[in-house]
């Protein structure tokens, strides 16, 4: 007799952002958010995408972005361009920005649809709307609240904060 579990079908928010392909962390770095559109296309070539829920994620807040980290981590990510990166050399050191973790164009845009994804799939995951959450902009591996090793957001974090109702 089969469990019923085999019938049931798990629940799996997933947030996309068509723009994500257009961030380019410059040449020779080995994240590539154009990679995460290609992987897009695949959920839509090979028809999964029928069974998500699709959503596109709001860009968190400068506000709920300190939740986690400090805010003069996110005035820099804010302020700084490459154009202009001569004059933060005290906070490039601090906050350990450079060839792994860089500054480029549309930077804490990229961060704010990161962050918002992430605390939208935390919502989802908490208030048990879905079983599932995936956010592949989110979650990268060694954010920090200070923003030491960069790595922008983390996403557990996120989770965290909101199942404490501090989201």
């Amino acid at each position: 007799m089969p469990a019923v579990q085999d019938h049931y079908r798990k629940r799996v928010a997933y947030y996309y952002d068509c723009n994500v392909g257009n961030y380019y962390y410059g040449q020779g770095h080995v994240m590539k958010p154009h990679r995460i559109r290609m992987t897009h296309h695949l959920l839509l070539n090979y028809g999964i995408y029928r069974y998500l829920d699709v959503y596109r994620p709001f860009p968190a807040t400068f506000e709920e972005m300190t939740r986690f980290h400090g805010e003069d981590y996110m005035d820099f990510l804010r302020k700084a361009t490459p154009e202009n990166l001569k004059q933060y050399n005290k906070q490039m050191l601090k906050f350990n920005v450079g060839e792994d973790c860089p500054v480029f164009d549309g930077l804490f845009e990229f961060c704010q649809l990161s962050s918002g994804g992430s605390l939208a799939a935390a919502v989802k995951l908490n208030k048990q709307k879905a079983d599932i959450a995936i956010n592949w902009m989110g979650g990268l591996h060694h954010a920090k609240k200070s923003g030491n090793n960069f790595c922008e957001f983390y996403f557990l974090f996120f989770l965290i904060l909101e199942a404490s109702g501090f989201c």
